[in-house]
């Protein structure tokens, strides 16, 4: 790979600009506005926003989709999920688990999942 080739990946990869991408991606599908130029900028401004602490970051997801998704994850009702299954739930999401710090014995529960997708 050339060096300009790895400088432009280690570029995407320090702003997290995929998983940026990918988010957009999956708010424009979700809701499929009528005029999707102007909602990306919109939602991007909301993303700006909720970095400064000014607004609430757009979510494609509630507590209620969060909740359901656990329990399907939680199949026997322990109450926690394993950090594989956690890792397998962000990858569907198209979240980033590269910054997971769950040990493999670690159990996450429902307050744990919902705070950290």
């Amino acid at each position: 790979m050339a060096a300009g080739e790895q400088q432009g990946r280690d570029y995407l990869r320090r702003h997290r600009i995929p998983e940026l991408l990918h988010r957009l991606a999956a708010l424009l599908l979700y809701h499929r506005p009528e005029r999707p130029r102007e909602f990306l900028i919109q939602a991007l401004e909301r993303v700006k926003a909720g970095q400064r602490g000014e607004g609430e970051y757009p979510y494609l997801m509630n507590e209620a989709n969060l909740a359901a998704m656990f329990q399907l994850l939680d199949v026997v009702g322990q109450g926690h999920i394993t950090p594989a299954q956690y890792r397998e739930a962000l990858q569907t999401l198209g979240l980033s688990t590269e910054d997971l710090q769950f040990g493999d014995d670690a159990n996450i529960t429902l307050d744990v999942f919902k705070e950290e997708v």
